[in-house]
């Protein structure tokens, strides 16, 4: 059985350590008591289409960027609840492709989900990646009744660098942040983020390759530029819900980074549940998420309830 505790990382180490060797069990921080039923209101395994390959960007952006749409079958003019899917990759490489077995669960369970691809670093530096996904989630309003989607329910869900621009697009959105302008608004933030292997703060490594050719300079160089980049430093009171799960044997995106992020928003007054894969590190706790992509189903029903939208 899992074991649901609200204690800092430093203190939960025993219980890893516990959950490591005996069982490989999952350790949420944060999350609500007792166990985590099901609470999706939408049936499981519903039908659905996948539209592919369709352009989101306008015709003057640098590159044209693709996006999948997986539909769930629907009945009636019902407003379903939607998910914007970002890929990782260390921002420089990987596809949409990776998170094609996450939108396929998502849609059975009732999501619209968006899964979008944006341009990668060195040919195009921060803040590029984010200006992308500013554009996509303007792409998904202006789609919401051909989708059939309930506006007020449009979550996101990234890994790893995917992480780290959805929760950057989530925290700046309607703040006098510039990195909201020219492409954002308030209305590309998300009611609630899926949040898996955050690079939280930039600030807390080395710079290696993937910062320099994202960031076009090191740490010490760039010390507002890494700041601003940080999903960290946008923390604020006003900020959705968020899902946090991993590793806690990631070498690659330290537990630090998950522990920084969740004090953080925590601070300012935000719900956020963390989820440790025990055992895991950064590759595998992607390869091996069912038990995230479960809990986040149920977080997302519980952040996200039906609502009276109608057609």
């Amino acid at each position: 059985m899992p074991i649901r505790v609200m204690k800092p990382l430093g203190r939960l180490l025993p219980a890893l350590l516990a959950c490591v060797l005996l069982s490989g069990c999952t350790t949420y921080v944060n999350a609500p008591d007792g166990d985590l039923p099901s609470t999706l209101q939408q049936p499981r395994d519903l039908d659905y289409r996948v539209v592919e390959n369709r352009t989101y960007t306008p015709s003057d952006w640098p590159q044209p960027l693709k996006a999948d749409i997986y539909l769930p079958k629907s009945s009636g003019e019902t407003r379903r609840p939607a998910v914007m899917m970002v890929h990782g990759g260390g921002w420089e490489g990987r596809s949409r492709d990776d998170m094609t077995p996450i939108a396929k669960r998502f849609v059975r369970r009732g999501y619209v989900v968006v899964n979008v691809s944006y341009r990668f670093a060195p040919a195009y530096r921060f803040p590029a990646q984010l200006h992308d996904l500013q554009v996509a989630r303007h792409w998904i309003d202006d789609h919401a009744d051909e989708w059939r989607i309930d506006p007020q329910r449009i979550a996101g869900f990234g890994y790893s660098s995917g992480a780290h621009l959805v929760s950057l697009l989530a925290l700046v959105a309607g703040t006098d942040s510039e990195l909201d302008a020219p492409y954002g608004g308030s209305d590309t933030g998300f009611a609630a983020v899926v949040s898996g292997g955050t690079p939280a703060d930039l600030r807390l490594w080395d710079s290696g390759r993937l910062l320099i050719q994202l960031m076009d300079g090191t740490e010490a160089e760039l010390p507002t530029a890494y700041a601003e980049a940080s999903p960290v430093f946008h923390a604020h009171r006003d900020a959705p819900p968020f899902f946090l799960f991993h590793g806690s044997w990631d070498d690659l995106v330290p537990p630090e980074q998950a522990e920084t992020f969740m004090q953080a928003l925590e601070a300012k007054g935000n719900h956020v549940e963390l989820l440790w894969m025990n055992g895991r590190g950064h590759i595998t706790s992607f390869l091996f998420r069912g038990s995230a992509e479960s809990a986040a189903l149920d977080f997302l029903a519980r952040e996200m309830p039906a609502s009276d939208t109608g057609p």
